[in-house]
């Protein structure tokens, strides 16, 4: 998901209460607050020696010890003033792809890309998820790159699985 892409659910979602799923069936704490906004450039060279270089922006997700017993989540429009004054301060890139960093106590320190957003009445749910490190220079490190056909079980003639 692009940062203005979230920037416009918030927009669209003020009055909802703004949740996370960090993985399946595990919700960020109502006590979350949002601690930080990182404008992230990379600039990188994989095993291959290609080159790439992109922008994100990293929106830290903190749980607060002293208000574990906090029930109601942040309301968008909450969420969006903060966004809105770290952009005023220091601009977010727009198309940027927006990622979110959190952790607790049983889940590790990750940055966790956006895989969907559901919402109803009262919610706005963003399903976060950590992405596999994988290998970009596969045809140069002679790795075989993994087809389409290769996780079908089922091989029929003329499919080209086999």
């Amino acid at each position: 998901m692009k940062t203005q892409e979230f920037l416009s659910l918030l927009k669209e979602n003020q009055n909802k209460k703004i949740l996370f799923e960090y993985k399946k069936g595990s919700l960020v704490g109502a006590n979350y607050h949002i601690t930080e906004i990182k404008n992230i450039i990379i600039d990188a060279v994989d095993c291959g020696a290609g080159t790439d270089y992109w922008k994100e922006t990293i929106v830290q997700l903190w749980e607060s010890p002293t208000e574990k017993d906090t029930a109601e989540y942040m309301s968008g429009f909450k969420a969006l003033d903060i966004l809105n004054k770290v952009d005023h301060i220091k601009p977010m890139e727009k198309n940027a792809e927006i990622k979110f960093e959190y952790s607790n106590a049983n889940f590790h320190t990750a940055q966790l890309h956006v895989l969907s957003h559901q919402k109803n009445e009262q919610f706005l749910l963003f399903n976060l998820s950590v992405q596999q490190t994988d290998c970009k220079a596969k045809d140069a490190c002679g790795i075989p790159v993994e087809t389409e056909n290769d996780s079908n079980t089922s091989c029929t003639p003329g499919s080209g699985c086999c």
